[in-house]
């Protein structure tokens, strides 16, 4: 067993990232109010969709996270459907997790907990059902590889080592770090080798670990930037367009060479796409859609 991944080859630069992420969510007040005091992120802009739709952007600096768009009357999605599992939100510090396990815990918000080997984790949903994840990622030197596949499971957490590791727990709360990204996005998906095959052979990124009814997928070596399952969705639909959840996720390039890669390989296989103003969107098979963007 190494602690490092072998090198392999992957259509996808190292510094490939991903971006912000956009949510119909039933009640945008609302949904801003769960997302600002209970998560701790900040409202950076308030604006409309070209559709008309209320939309409020949310982050941690000047970069968006998160993109609320009102979908009044949304319901959450049917449990046996397609869609999003979860975003991640990746922390910069152990410590960071431990002050917002504690500001969670003083507001009594149920959260679930999983540590994954390469991170620890807290899982809970928005009011409209979205899964969220708040992690952070241990030292990559600490990660342990088969090879090309990262090790990584679900085992329970050290919360008392997570609430120790905060230096002042007594302090108020300050909202999500600076230093905040999406580190990863979760799809429900209805098949997980036609999944495999999307965005693998297609979108470019590497399959680093399989647990059973889920593949992670990723660039430069990372865990995951894509975690893919069929735990409720095997060949299941996608949720009706009057669902809560996901409306699109971005994936940053860090050129526009690679970025042209990734629409050659869509353009050879007969994938519709779209480009406009320099950000390319696609659909995977369930239509999930990804935003191409060059930094």
């Amino acid at each position: 067993m190494s602690r490092a991944p072998l090198p392999h080859t992957t259509g996808l630069p190292a510094a490939t990232r991903m971006g912000a992420v956009t949510l119909a969510v039933s009640r945008l007040a609302q949904s801003g109010a769960f997302y600002t005091q209970i998560i701790g992120l900040t409202a950076l802009a308030r604006g409309h969709t070209p559709a008309g739709e209320e939309m409020l952007t949310l982050g941690t600096g000047t970069e968006p996270l998160l993109h609320l768009v009102e979908q009044p009357g949304a319901t959450p999605p049917p449990d046996y459907s397609t869609g999003l599992f979860h975003v991640a939100l990746r922390l910069p510090a152990r410590a960071d997790l431990g002050r917002v396990l504690l500001h969670l815990a003083r507001h009594r918000v149920p959260v679930g907990f999983g540590d994954h080997a390469v991170s620890e984790a807290l899982y809970l949903n928005d009011p409209d059902g979205s899964g969220l994840e708040l992690y952070y990622d241990r030292p990559r030197e600490d990660w342990q590889w088969h090879g090309t596949q990262v090790v990584m499971g679900t085992g329970p957490v050290d919360v008392d080592g997570l609430v120790a590791a905060v230096p002042n727990p007594a302090a108020p709360f300050g909202g999500l770090p600076a230093g905040t990204v999406v580190g990863h996005v979760h799809l429900r998906v209805g098949d997980l080798a036609r999944a495999g095959a999307f965005y693998t052979d297609l979108v470019g990124f590497a399959a680093v670990a399989t647990l059973p009814g889920a593949l992670f997928v990723s660039a430069g070596g990372y865990h995951h930037h894509l975690g893919l399952n069929t735990w409720q969705s095997q060949h299941a639909p996608p949720p009706p367009a009057t669902a809560a959840g996901l409306r699109d996720y971005s994936i940053h390039l860090p050129d526009s060479a690679a970025q042209q890669a990734v629409v050659t390989r869509l353009a050879a296989a007969a994938i519709p796409h779209e480009q406009y103003g320099g950000v390319v969107t696609v659909a995977d098979p369930w239509g999930h859609r990804l935003r191409l963007v060059v930094d």
